[in-house]
């Protein structure tokens, strides 16, 4: 049974940054793909980032620049920092599992809010 749990989420002021991190639990297939996904109130789900098996990297063009995403494979961990907030960032960020890299991410966090005012 496959577990994320998300962190670092919070409260900061526009032009300041934070770190999330998710820690995975419950597989032990070591090619997965992972990524962070946002929802502000009323709008759709989107993708920030992802980052495969062999670190191949790719950010949403509104968080370019200015996230970035890296996994600690040995802790299972995978890592949000971002830097130059604004509150348009304000949102509920997931993250999500695809293990096997098969093309869906069929596992999902709890979610960790980020407000920017």
């Amino acid at each position: 049974h496959v577990q994320l749990v998300e962190s670092g989420g919070g409260s900061v002021q526009t032009g300041g940054s934070l770190r999330l991190s998710c820690t995975a639990s419950g597989y032990t297939n070591s090619t997965y793909c992972m990524a962070w996904f946002r929802q502000a109130p009323g709008k759709v789900r989107e993708g920030v980032a992802t980052i495969n098996s062999a670190n191949y990297i790719t950010y949403a063009d509104s968080v370019k620049d200015r996230f970035t995403i890296s996994r600690d494979n040995a802790k299972k961990t995978l890592y949000l920092n971002m830097n130059s907030l604004s509150p348009e960032d304000t949102a509920m960020y997931y993250c999500a599992a695809d293990v096997g890299c098969t093309g869906t991410y069929w596992h999902w966090g709890q979610g960790t809010q980020v407000t920017v005012s």
